[in-house]
Formats: C-alpha cells, structure tokens, sequence
C-alpha cells in the first residue's frame, strides 16, 4: 500500500523449468474409434521400460451415465516431488524411515526434471508453479510413493479405475481441466460423477462447475480425503502450468508476506477456506488429519440405520467393520481424513453413516484447527482425529456421497472385489449412476 512500485518483481530461480523442450522422437495418432479411457504408451530402452500415460475423452453425443473426473492438477502439484531426501521432518510424518524406490532415487540426483509445489528452490523459497511439460516420473503406473504406506496420486487413482473395469463398469473419464476449461456443460451428461483419491489442488471454475452439477441433479461420489484444498490456478486455457501460493494450512513452504495472491489472477491464493469455500459446503467433509503408519477400519453409525440410508448397507451386516483391510495401511481409512463440521458448513441434513476410530499417535489434526501447539491433538487423544462417511441428497434428485480417506479405494480388491467397502461403493454407484428421477432420501 505504502510502496506500490516496489512491488511488481519477477523472482528468477535457476532450477525453474517451465519446458523441458526436448525433441519429438515420435506422436500418437489417437485412432477415432477408441473409447474413453485412460491409456498409457509403452517405451522401452534395452532393459528399461517407462510408461507414459494419457486419458482418451468420449465423443460428443457418445457418452455413458459415470465419469471419472481425474484430478491431474493434483498430480502436477506432486510432480517429481524430493520431500523424502529435502525435508528434515519426512521421517517423523511418516513414522518410519521412507523407503526409495530406483525411481525415487534418479529424481534425486536428475534435478533437470524439474520441482513440485512440495519442494523449495536453491535459494530457499517455495515453489509456486509446476509444469506438465517434461517428463513426471511419479505419475506412472507402479511408483510407489515414499510417503504411503502404498501408492499415492495417479498411482492410487488406479485402484479405483480396476475396481470399475472388474465389475464391468462403462465409464468415461475427464480431466479437471477439462471441466476448468469448459464449466459445469463437460458433465451435464452424466448421471454420476467421481473424483480420484486425493484431488487436492482445485481453481474456482472447477468448484463452481461441481457446485453447479450437483445443483441440477447430479450425483458425485467424493472417493478421497483432503479434496479441494488449495486454490490454483493455470497460466492459460492450454493448462499446462499450475500457479499455487501456500499458507495457513499443512503445507512445506509458506509464501512471503505479500505474496499470497496468485501472479496468474491476482486472486488470493492460499486455502479454499479461507475465501469463504471450505470443502464441508459442497462435500459435506473436509480435511481434519492426516498420519501415514496404518490406517484403521470404519464403524456404522445410527444414522447408518435410518430408512433413508438403507440402500447404502445392502448386503452388509449391521455390526460389520467396514474395511479392517486394504492394500493402504491395512485399513480403509488412513492418510488423509476428513469431517464432518457444521461449523464449517456441512449441511444439517447430512447423514454421517459411518466413522473411523482407533488411529495412532502418528495421526495428528491439521494445523488450521489448531489455535494453540498443545498436546493431545493426536489420534489416541482426539476425536476429531477420524474420517466421516457422509451422504446428503441436494435440489432435483442430486446426491453426494464422501468416504472421507485417502486409503479408502485401496479396500476395494481385497478377497477379489467381495468385501464389504466393495459392496457399499457399489450401492452407491448403482444408485447414482441410475435414471432414477425421485430426490434420494427418505421413501426414495
């Protein structure tokens, strides 16, 4: 305010990057036919073997009743990330020493693929942009991310994609993008909607396309935790750099005092709830803990046991642990947690059919919760240390339904696809994804 032309610098990194330019060896030529999906092309090097993903969207007119809405500005935000070798606290958020994976350790010592939003630059500062021009080495199928217990992003992404194809599913997929780009008319043709595992990192027009979705009758299925968090946005409508400015919440880096806006929008940057959208507005839940030893099962409420909640629990046993297993921790919920809080905007109508308890001391709530650094905000200490599955329905035959866990899909093919976390996805999915026009709550 007080000196306006001191403020208006470009800060220069020499590890920024951008592009990393290199040269076509060869392109793709997607053929017409090939339905919506997501693919990946094979390269192989004598003894090495990479695989380079894309996504294939339907045909207009063409498309099915379910999308998978991917969330690859979540995945650009995690792209390449060092936080295991750079940050001194990596071990104590995990609770154990990380394990490198070889592709852990090339993005150690090949720093010319570029930072992720979790790192910091040479002189020290965060870094505020994350290109998907160059080669993103943890977005590939197999790499197992040093902070799981299992897999994480993209990786983690796959166990619900391999859940639908075993089932027998048809669906297509879009990406976060693409509903950016072209608001809430990229999904008027479905009947369903579900998002990835962690979609993290959100702009204002993909919130407000889901805002409108759900307002006319569409049904989404929430499948992840600590969703729609930070505010991003893209340095153009091709979509190929992210900007985020972090502060206030969980975060490896806090920007500079006057440095909270994005250079892109001049919109104030930061957490969602703190622009008035915290996620419990839209989704019910929001982000209230996080640990990454084991993760733990959920428990049936009584809300679980009403009428208008009947549906979800078909063929599932009124004392059931629902997920005391998975490829994640062993549980259903874990890493990443979410809750439900009226204060926070969670609506009063909302059904909390199901709750998670037990986590370890490695399970702490989030820093935006905390007004002082006190004990006892740990997972054997505080209640609120716990993920809530949580449906409510919304105007003209809309729903929405949140499972609140990172580690939630990971459950999905234990005992080849017949458990319980299975069963309950399904209903849900089969109800969504259904042409039924009635509102679904009580007596639907």
């Amino acid at each position: 305010m007080h000196a306006p032309t001191q403020y208006g610098a470009i800060h220069f990194h020499e590890d920024d990057l951008d592009d990393a330019r290199w040269d076509v060896d060869f392109t793709l030529t997607i053929p017409e036919d090939l339905p919506s999906a997501l693919y990946a092309v094979r390269l192989q090097a004598e003894d090495d073997t990479d695989y380079v993903p894309f996504y294939v969207r339907p045909k207009k007119g063409q498309e099915k009743k379910i999308l998978f809405l991917a969330p690859t500005a979540s995945y650009m935000a995690y792209a390449n990330d060092h936080v295991a070798l750079d940050a001194p606290l990596a071990q104590l958020m995990v609770a154990r020493v990380p394990v490198m994976q070889e592709e852990n350790i090339t993005l150690s010592y090949e720093r010319e693929f570029g930072l992720s939003t979790y790192d910091t630059h040479s002189d020290g500062s965060g870094v505020a942009y994350s290109s998907r021009l160059r080669p993103i080495l943890n977005m590939r199928p197999g790499f197992r991310h040093w902070l799981s217990p299992s897999l994480w992003q993209f990786n983690a992404d796959l166990h619900l994609i391999d859940w639908m194809i075993e089932l027998g599913y048809e669906f297509d997929v879009l990406t976060d993008f693409d509903l950016h780009r072209e608001g809430p008319q990229a999904l008027e043709p479905y009947n369903v909607v579900l998002t990835g595992t962690h979609p993290e990192y959100y702009s204002e027009r993909m919130l407000d396309g889901l805002h409108e979705y759900t307002e006319n009758g569409g049904r989404l299925m929430y499948l992840g935790a600590n969703g729609f968090y930070w505010v991003i946005n893209y340095e153009s409508d091709e979509g190929e750099v992210i900007e985020v400015r972090k502060g206030h919440g969980n975060n490896a880096w806090k920007a500079k005092p006057g440095e909270y806006h994005l250079s892109y929008s001049g919109e104030y940057g930061s957490l969602w709830r703190h622009r008035g959208r915290a996620p419990q507005r839209l989704f019910g839940v929001g982000f209230g803990s996080e640990g990454f030893d084991v993760s733990e099962p959920f428990y049936r409420t009584p809300d679980s046991h009403e009428p208008c909640a009947e549906w979800m629990f078909e063929g599932i046993g009124k004392e059931e642990a629902l997920g005391d297993f998975g490829l994640v921790g062993d549980g259903a919920a874990g890493l990443e947690l979410d809750i439900y809080d009226a204060n926070l905007g969670s609506p009063p109508e909302a059904l909390v059919v199901a709750t998670s308890a037990g986590h370890t001391e490695a399970y702490a709530e989030v820093t935006e919760e905390l007004f002082f650094n006190v004990p006892g905000t740990t997972g054997t200490q505080n209640s609120r240390v716990r993920g809530d599955i949580v449906y409510f329905p919304t105007t003209n035959g809309g729903g929405v339904w949140s499972v609140s866990s990172i580690a939630y899909c990971g459950s999905l093919s234990h005992n080849n696809y017949d458990n319980n976390i299975s069963q309950l996805t399904k209903n849900v999915l089969d109800r969504f994804a259904s042409d039924q026009a009635a509102p679904l709550g009580a007596g639907s």
